[in-house]
């Protein structure tokens, strides 16, 4: 790992950083804020877009490693073309608002383009179990960028959450791509973490600026994308990126098949989430993300003991996931039957 590589990470938190408070001044000049309303967590006007600054640190050690290494790699391609892709829909869609449909495509153009650089998912990897793919890997990368694009947004709901989930996702995985020895792609899994904390200092509740989709749709993409990568080259299976990130995944996708079973749409914004219903408790925001970083460290915990024993990983991750759904269902608003919601 040269001085470039050591660096990046200190350059990405610095940027977003630093990029963020210019972001809060523009977004109140401008009139890009989140107003509160009856499906919405907060209960002031408060400016958006700030994960902006995220998208500019991260990217730009994205660009110097590309050119350090004097050489294209799919997964820098992958993250630049269709990082701007998703990053810029965001920021219009934070400015002056997009449709759904018109997003969902976008994000599906960013996915192929990322699918095309990072050749798919050959294989599978869960703990000590391999399941070969073929041309069915292709369909299930392109799915599985899409589904973590749009879930890491549902999920950016209270202050400070969105921020964490990054923060831990990064720095753990990248800890455990460096142990495989993948000294590259550990360092853009740094970088990523460490953008998302310069950003965190500005979201930490109570929240001087929102990521906006920007930044949300930006991240579940980004580490999509990683978690891809590091499956293809053998640097650490994409199941243990899914048990980092099970807060996010377990109570989005229950929330999401919930709000089908109910007939309600989904695209909506609603406040049906297992950490809203936390809030919806009387629990702060700072309470629950607090609660958030806690369980994440822990399933870092799990996933190192799984990555070192990979025939318990299924059971380590399968436990895991149940709490984590038992969890959602006690906090869950839809089980106290909330009206209009």
């Amino acid at each position: 790992m040269n001085w470039v590589s050591c660096l990046s990470p200190i350059v990405a938190v610095c940027i977003a950083f630093a990029l963020t408070p210019w972001v809060l001044r523009h977004a109140k000049r401008v009139g890009m804020m989140a107003l509160p309303t009856a499906r919405s967590s907060h209960v002031r006007p408060t400016p958006q877009g700030g994960g902006i600054g995220i998208v500019v640190g991260f990217l730009l050690v994205v660009a110097i490693q590309t050119a350090n290494r004097g050489q294209v790699d799919g997964v820098h391609i992958a993250l630049l073309g269709g990082g701007a892709l998703v990053a810029l829909t965001g920021w219009f869609d934070d400015r002056k608002g997009l449709g759904s449909y018109v997003r969902l495509l976008l994000y599906g153009l960013a996915a192929a383009w990322a699918v095309g650089w990072l050749g798919g998912f050959p294989s599978f990897q869960l703990g000590s179990v391999e399941v070969r793919l073929g041309g069915a890997g292709f369909l299930l990368s392109w799915v599985f960028i899409v589904f973590l694009t749009n879930i890491y947004n549902f999920m950016d709901g209270i202050d400070g959450i969105a921020g964490v989930e990054a923060m831990t996702t990064g720095l753990i995985g990248g800890g455990l791509v460096l142990m495989s020895g993948d000294s590259q792609l550990a360092v853009l899994a740094f970088s990523l973490g460490a953008a998302s904390l310069g950003f965190l200092f500005w979201n930490w509740p109570p929240a001087k600026i929102f990521m906006g989709d920007v930044g949300s749709n930006f991240l579940g993409y980004s580490i999509a994308v990683l978690a891809i990568s590091s499956e293809g080259r053998g640097s650490l299976p994409a199941s243990i990126w899914i048990l980092l990130l099970g807060v996010f995944v377990a109570d989005g996708v229950a929330t999401f098949v919930r709000r089908l079973i109910r007939r309600k749409p989904p695209q909506v914004a609603h406040k049906t989430h297992g950490y809203q219903g936390a809030v919806r408790k009387g629990y702060s925001h700072a309470e629950v993300t607090t609660v958030v970083l806690g369980i994440n460290v822990g399933l870092g915990a799990l996933a190192f003991v799984g990555l070192r024993t990979p025939s318990l990983l299924p059971f380590l991750a399968g436990g895991a996931y149940l709490f984590l759904l038992i969890l959602h269902w006690w906090f869950s608003p839809l089980r106290h039957r909330c009206a209009g919601v």
